[in-house]
């Protein structure tokens, strides 16, 4: 039966996705109705590992992009990827998610391989609008549809994946927290794997801001656990486009050591039309 909804959510992605290029395709008649207003602005997850509660403006599409480079993981000695998300929400409660690891270049005890990683689509929904304390509280579902080759860091692959997602804002301090409730499988063995987040970000100076994060997962198959500390930059270009840097450092013996990442996020500023 899951399987089946990673089938439907893949068949739902692709059926928006489609209209929303053809739509794009076709000539307007209102041409300022397809720029971006005012109020379009990139809500950006990355690079944290937490992600917000609260969606994307409806109607347009968000590409969330990175590179990361990770030294000493168990199993690798160091690895270089690639990362893709894409978001689009629907209507104010409701925001379909894809993502997908397109690249990945790691080096292990037999040496150096190049491969690509999983491919999964989600499913966030609201389920209480919040406003500044008030939190915003959300709950999301991620199924895998390809199974990659590329091995993973800290975390296993997940065959499916329930999250819940809170965040609000505190004195000038915005944070998102998510608790994940995963299903790893290793050959014909699943475990349920636990983890949860907490980000806290700031505003420093105009466009610039700073964003702490502490996250915890269980690893069921190693018997152990990983914890990361995460810090980093980002710099708000425009409403629509929002720079990132930073660096994770892992905390037990089976963390990743170091990981630094850089990206950025990006709405386009063409509203698709779903009526």
């Amino acid at each position: 039966m899951i399987r089946g909804f990673s089938s439907l959510l893949l068949a739902l992605f692709l059926a928006v996705a489609l209209v929303a290029a053809a739509q794009q395709q076709e000539p307007s008649s209102n041409p300022p109705a397809s720029a971006a207003p005012d109020d379009a602005v990139a809500n950006p997850a990355r690079p944290t590992v937490s992600t917000p509660a609260t969606l994307t403006p409806v109607g347009y599409f968000q590409f969330e992009t990175g590179v990361l480079a990770a030294w000493n993981s168990p199993g690798l000695s160091s690895q270089e990827s690639l990362s893709e998300v894409i978001k689009f929400s629907v209507s104010r409660w409701l925001e379909l998610l894809a993502v997908a690891e397109p690249f990945a270049h790691s080096h292990a005890s037999d040496g150096p391989t190049n491969a690509s990683g999983d491919v999964v689509l989600g499913v966030q929904g609201i389920v209480h609008h919040g406003e500044g304390a008030n939190p915003t509280i959300a709950m999301s579902y991620f199924g895998r549809v390809y199974v990659g080759d590329a091995p993973g860091l800290d975390i296993d692959s997940f065959r499916n994946s329930a999250i819940l997602l809170v965040s609000a804002d505190v004195k000038g301090f915005h944070y998102d927290t998510n608790y994940l409730f995963n299903e790893v499988v290793n050959g014909a063995v699943r475990r349920a794997e636990f983890g949860q987040t907490l980000s806290v970000s700031h505003s420093l100076y105009k466009k610039l801001g700073i964003s702490g994060e502490i996250w915890h997962f269980t690893q069921p198959f190693l018997r152990s656990n990983t914890v990361g500390n995460l810090w980093a930059l980002n710099y708000n270009m425009r409403k629509n486009l929002v720079l990132d840097g930073g660096f994770n450092r892992g905390l037990t013996s089976t963390s990743t050591r170091w990981e630094a990442f850089a990206g950025f996020t990006y709405l386009l500023p063409h509203k698709v039309s779903l009526h």
